[in-house]
């Protein structure tokens, strides 16, 4: 199957800081840029049959081919989630991870990053949280987003700062590290089934990889985890099961978290 190139362009009305966002990208990714002319990103997208990263006054946008909705940073639900922990109220991914002070985590699946956020927040300065996003386009903007989204919401902003992002497949980043070097390693795969409720999603899902749990990726992540491996899937998944995850079983919830304990 031929892959999809992506190209560059602007918003409709650039200015001198759109240029240069739009400069950096193409330097950054080793993609074309494309001028505008008037014509929409959809009008764009069709005639070069390729994806468009539209490099506006504050941030990048990303359209997939044939997507409808754009992809951008953004903390998502991050921000309340924090303000949620920071009042000692339970959360689920915190739970499932149990994470301690200066401890590391990889996040296989970083996507907008907000599982990640809150993993800075628990370990701390000393601790590290590194990110995995496998399309390059969907990285590029993350990364940018977590360095430079303006935020006077604290600790959101430093959480963000911490995270490093490293553009590469799950499995390939997994084969390279040596035994037991994060303290936790949590995955995140696309869902099986579409949640409904998760409209805010549906831009990443269609801008981002999908990705498939395989023995080998659940047979690296335990070699690489000194302390334990977290799954968050669909409650209808058997993937559970079949990779023998204690799952977490949330009532209320169409996801559920699953913990592999390293002994």
């Amino acid at each position: 199957m031929r892959e999809v190139k992506t190209i560059v362009t602007t918003a409709g009305r650039p200015d001198d800081l759109s240029m240069a966002l739009a400069d950096s990208v193409c330097v950054t990714l080793g993609v074309p840029f494309v001028p505008r002319k008037k014509r929409s990103i959809r009008k764009i997208s069709e005639e070069k049959q390729a994806n468009v990263i539209v490099a506006g006054k504050n941030r990048y946008e990303y359209y997939a081919l044939g997507a409808d909705e754009p992809f951008f940073f953004h903390p998502n639900s991050a921000a309340f989630r924090l303000k949620r922990v920071a009042r000692g109220e339970a959360e689920p991914f915190l739970q499932a991870v149990q994470l301690e002070k200066n401890d590391t985590l990889l996040d296989c699946t970083l996507g907008l990053g907000a599982d990640a956020m809150l993993a800075a927040f628990i370990v701390g300065e000393l601790g590290r949280v590194v990110g995995l996003e496998a399309d390059p386009n969907v990285a590029f903007i993350v990364a940018h987003g977590m360095d430079n989204y303006d935020t006077s919401e604290l600790p959101l902003t430093a959480c963000m700062r911490q995270i490093e992002v490293v553009q590469t497949e799950a499995v390939h980043y997994l084969k390279r590290l040596p035994d037991n070097v994060f303290d936790v390693v949590y995955m995140d795969p696309m869902f099986e089934e579409i949640i409904e409720e998760s409209n805010n999603f549906q831009a990443l899902r269609s801008a981002g990889a999908h990705v498939t749990l395989t023995d080998e990726w659940v047979t690296e992540a335990k070699r690489v985890a000194k302390k334990r491996v977290v799954l968050k899937a669909h409650y209808r998944s058997t993937c559970f099961e079949k990779y023998q995850f204690s799952r977490l079983t949330r009532l209320t919830s169409k996801f559920h978290y699953g913990v592999i304990e390293k002994s």
